[in-house]
């Protein structure tokens, strides 16, 4: 008696895994009943289901099983966000939002000298006003860290606060070599709906007060993330 193995495995693809696994028992128990019904040619005696060939079995409805059975794994694909945000990055004013902490002179230091550390709590907003809606603030700490001053190294958080991104976070850092139009850094981390994340941001000054070191800059930041 010979087992259509094509309409077995359609039958187990169709199945619940419970009465794939009952099917899979009737198979086994198919094979046995047969390889014990068997007789000899020369004999009327009749053979037993060698072990070999038992394992066999058994290996073999082992593989259909998983095959069958055990879901496939869907690897889930990273979801891709982009936004855009303004960072008001003021120094100076009643809406000051940056102070210098440390530097060569203490903390009457420049941030345009090497060695400045200034610590932000700037505010980020949907558009390029301060009267524009605030989404998050922009927290941490921008380190001078050129020689010739014309470069700064940032590390700070995006806490969002309103919008879409509530209770969200993305983590940022990078060069900011401010003389140039367009400075790229990487988000690193990222909680809430940026779990896992990864990807990058482009920044733009789209205002600069140097006599008064105050500062809108854009942020055009794309991730992927779970």
């Amino acid at each position: 008696m010979r087992l259509d193995w094509t309409g077995a495995r359609v039958v187990l693809a169709d199945r619940s895994p419970m009465r794939r696994c009952r099917i899979l028992l009737y198979i086994i128990f198919f094979f046995f009943e047969s390889g014990c019904s068997q007789e000899h040619p020369d004999s009327n005696v009749a053979s037993p289901l060698t072990t070999t060939n038992f394992f066999f079995l058994i290996f073999t409805i082992t593989i259909l099983y998983v095959t069958y059975t055990i879901p496939r794994l869907q690897l889930q694909q990273p979801k891709q966000t982009n936004l855009v945000f303004y960072v008001h990055d003021y120094l100076t004013g009643h809406d000051m939002s940056a102070i210098t902490v440390a530097g060569k002179s203490g903390p009457s230091s420049s941030i345009l000298h090497f060695g400045t550390i200034l610590a932000v709590d700037d505010p980020v907003t949907e558009g390029p006003s301060i009267e524009s809606k605030e989404i998050g603030r922009a927290q941490g700490f921008y380190i001078n860290s050129q020689l010739d001053g014309k470069g700064l190294h940032l590390v700070f958080s995006v806490i969002f606060t309103d919008g879409n991104f509530k209770g969200s976070t993305l983590e940022i850092q990078g060069a900011d070599i401010f003389t140039r139009k367009e400075r790229e850094y990487g988000i690193v981390s990222g909680t809430g709906y940026f779990r896992f994340v990864k990807g990058y941001g482009v920044m733009e000054t789209e205002f600069m007060d140097i006599a008064n070191l105050r500062a809108i800059l854009k942020h055009n930041v794309t991730v992927k993330h779970y």
